[in-house]
């Protein structure tokens, strides 16, 4: 059984930055896409980017040129770098395990706020 466990949310002021992690547990880490969707109140989840094994990246209009994306097979990790962070990213993060399965995260708080 897979399991993720997300962290470095919190409370961040417009313009800052935070860098999410999001530790794998089981041994088809390398194999997986991994992925971060972000819920807002109200909305419905959205894929905010991923990374593949062969580490091709996507990301989502909004967040371009801001957020990043990144994998440490050897430490079973993917992150999201998150720079000039403003209020509409405030949401719910979550990470996301894609293989012949699919997994998720608990989630994590972050809460752009001046």
């Amino acid at each position: 059984q897979v399991q993720l466990v997300e962290s470095g949310g919190g409370l961040v002021q417009p313009g800052g930055s935070l860098r999410l992690s999001c530790a794998a547990s089981g041994s088809i880490f390398s194999l997986a896409t991994m992925s971060w969707h972000r819920q807002a109140p109200g909305k419905e989840r959205e894929l905010v980017a991923s990374i593949t094994r062969g580490l091709a990246t996507y990301y989502t209009d909004s967040v371009k040129g801001r957020f990043t994306i990144s994998r440490d097979n050897a430490k079973n990790t993917v992150y999201l770098q998150m720079n000039n962070l403003n209020a509409k990213d405030t949401a719910v993060y979550y990470c996301k395990m894609t293989g012949r399965d699919v997994y998720w995260g608990q989630g994590t708080q972050v809460t752009v706020s001046s």
